[in-house]
Formats: structure tokens, sequence, C-alpha cells
């Protein structure tokens, strides 16, 4: 290691004020920090205040909460693979299938968005952040194993440049910027995102066993809505692997790379509330927003007997009746909840404010999956949603906490 950081020291010169590659001084030291200790020390006078959270280290704090979900995705696209597929495999097989199908991706999705947040460094003059090493690996993470290769570059390289670029960079940003990637490719390209054709790779001239179906669970619910049968019932005589809530919980089903395991996802939400990397409010207030809102459309469900024995007028919507509770364990709203929603730049900032927003963000999640079947996965749109009205809700917040302490000053 010494070795080459004495490589690294004498190239330094080139980039420093003055030599020849001045303008690249930043991308410069960006790798440098990345792997070095940087040696600056402040030459203020006085009192100093230590602390051992910097942004590197919320970051890779975040990472490290992600790495179950990270582990455990990357296997169960390769078990996906040998289900639909009816092959035999090992757990290792399984794994380096889905290794070699979504580290593609990963390693894009850095290119990509790190070039276009590298080239605004430069074009600002000012340091690159460690802001990208999470979006990086969010970005794949909540995309299906078969998305194109070009459709991730260019989702990335929009996200970066609308999302955050545009607002002044890292800390700046409205809307988070992995969730604009998505949502880019769900309405640019949405047959690579959507449908029942993209969550399972196959291989060319491999063809599916019989029986099996590659839609999501939120899918199959929405063709239960349709045809008026009970989703739980419809779903479990329709897919192999939703026999019982447990196996949604753990997440051997199909979906995006990372979202599939609540539980998974469960595990990195307590790190980051232990390391206080996250708010618990956001995460307790949405899920206790996505069971309220899932129990109140029950009531709304109507008769299901009463439609089977043909009542004059009797009507009833199956996925209003679906358990409250199925909600947190589909799709991607235990993953969009804890690693999206949480994110401190882009969410509510005072504590009341935060269990406003996390609740409006299980509520809207639960209502645009259930009454509007053309966006089966609301996490995403909620999300983004509330991004955006989060300084309102701040706003109202503020001014509410002045008014009652104007209430109790006195003159």
């Amino acid at each position: 290691m010494k070795f080459i950081h004495d490589l690294i020291e004498k190239q330094k010169p080139m980039f420093e004020k003055g030599g020849k590659l001045e303008k690249l001084y930043y991308v410069f030291e960006a790798g440098e920090t990345f792997m070095f200790t940087p040696p600056d020390v402040t030459k203020a006078k006085g009192v100093q205040v230590r602390d051992a959270v910097d942004l590197k280290r919320v970051m890779m704090t975040v990472v490290i909460a992600l790495l179950p979900a990270i582990i455990f995705g990357l296997w169960n696209v390769g078990y996906q693979h040998h289900i639909a597929t009816g092959e035999a495999a090992s757990v290792g097989e399984q794994f380096l299938i889905g290794l070699q199908l979504s580290l593609p991706i990963i390693i894009v999705s850095y290119a990509a968005g790190g070039t276009v947040e590298a080239a605004f460094a430069v074009f600002r003059n000012h340091p690159i952040t460690e802001g990208f090493l999470v979006t990086g690996i969010l970005i794949p993470l909540v995309l299906p194993a078969t998305i194109p290769l070009w459709q991730v570059a260019l989702a990335s390289a929009f996200a970066v440049l609308v999302a955050k670029e545009v607002f002044g960079g890292v800390g700046m940003n409205i809307l988070n910027v992995a969730l604009t990637a998505r949502a880019f490719l769900y309405f640019a390209y949405p047959a690579a995102i959507s449908g029942d054709k993209v969550w399972t790779y196959l291989g060319e001239g491999t063809s599916t066993v019989d029986g099996f179906t590659g839609a999501t669970f939120l899918g199959l619910a929405v063709e239960a809505q349709n045809q008026g049968v009970a989703v739980a019932d419809f779903v479990g005589k329709t897919a192999h692997w939703a026999s019982d809530p447990m196996s949604l919980f753990i997440g051997t089903i199909p979906g995006s790379i990372g979202e599939t395991s609540a539980l998974m996802c469960l595990i990195g939400a307590l790190v980051l509330i232990w390391t206080k990397v996250a708010d618990y409010r956001i995460i307790v207030s949405g899920v206790l927003g996505a069971l309220a809102m899932g129990a109140l459309l029950n009531v709304f469900s109507g008769d299901a007997e009463a439609v089977k024995n043909g009542v004059e007028g009797a009507k009833y919507y199956a996925y209003l009746d679906m358990p409250s509770y199925y909600h947190l364990i589909i799709g991607g709203f235990a993953f969009g909840i804890v690693f999206m929603a949480t994110d401190p730049v882009s969410a509510s900032q005072t504590n009341n404010g935060k269990w406003i927003y996390g609740a409006l963000i299980g509520v809207m999640t639960v209502i645009i999956r259930v009454l509007n079947p053309a966006y089966p996965e609301g996490i995403m749109l909620a999300i983004l949603l509330m991004n955006v009205l989060a300084p309102l809700i701040d706003h109202y917040v503020v001014n509410a906490n002045k008014k009652r302490r104007l209430k109790r000053a006195t003159v």
C-alpha cells in the first residue's frame, strides 16, 4: 500500500494549482481520499469539535445496511431462474447466476451516474463527495435483472443530472435520485420494467416449466381484482411462491433485484436506526399508515358471498379485501420505506414532520396500488410525491410550533 500511496503522491503536483491537469484536481482527490486518509488538518485556532461521523461514514453505513438485501437479491435472481426453467442447482450456482446478471448493471450504474457527477464537479470546481456511493447501488436494486444495460446507463445519467445536479448537487436535491431513475424507466420504457416477462431471467432458447408464472404478486393481485376472486386464494393457486405469507416475507418471489425480501430490509432498518443514520419515525409511521389504509379499504370491499350467490346489486372488490399486512411484504414497500423514504436530504426535517411524511407515504402507497391498477407498485410514486411535499409539511410544522410558543410568551 505504501508503494501505491507514494506513486499517487508523485502525480499530485500535476493536479494541483498551476499543474497541467489542474481542472481535474477534484477527480484526483476523490480517488486519493477513497483509498487513503487525507493528510489535511485544520489551521483554525481555538476549540475544535471532533466527530467521527462524516458523509463518507454515513454512506458506508447505508451500504453495510444494504448488504443483506444485496446478497439475498443476487441469490434470488438465480433461484427464480432455476425455478422457472426447472433446473436443479446449488445455492452457490444460483448466487453465481444472480451475480453474472446483476454485476454488469451495478457497474454501468456507477459508471454512468458517476461520470455525470464527476463532470459537474470539474465544471463547477467543487469536490466530489461520496453521495453517489449509495445512489449507484440503489439504482440497480430497484430494477429487474433483465433490464438492458443501455437503459440503466441512460436512467442513471438522467437521474443524477435532473434530480440532483440541476438543484446544486449533493445535499440539494428534492427528489430521491434512485427512484427518479426508476420512474424514468417506468414511463419511458415500460416494457422493460413492468408486466410478467421481465422479472425472471430465462436465457436464450430456454422455456419455462408448465404452470410457471413470472408475474409479481402485485400483478397477480390486479388480475384477481379483474376476476373478482380473493387475492390470497388466486395468487396461491397461480404462483408457486405464494403459498403462504412467510414466503413473501422472506422474499423468494419475482421482483426487482434487491427489494423482494422484507426480512432483509428489516435487518437493514435495524442497522440504520441503531446507528441513527435513518430516523425511526419515518419507518414506523410509514408502516402504520399502510396498515391503517389497508384496513380502511377492507371495509369497502363488498360482499364476496353475495356476488357468488348472484344477489342483485352486490359488488366485491378483491384487492380492497386483501389483508392490510400484505402491503408490507409485497412489492417494494419494505425496501422503499427503509432505504428510500429515509433519505435525509429529500425527507422532512422536523420530528413531527417525519411522522406526517412517513404516514402519508404508507397511505398513498396503498391508495395507488389498490385504486389505480395502471401503477401496481405504489411506493415509488408515493415517495416521489412526498419528496415534493416534504418542505411544505415542515413549513406548517414550524409555523405551528411558532404559534404555540408565541401563546406561551410573556410580554
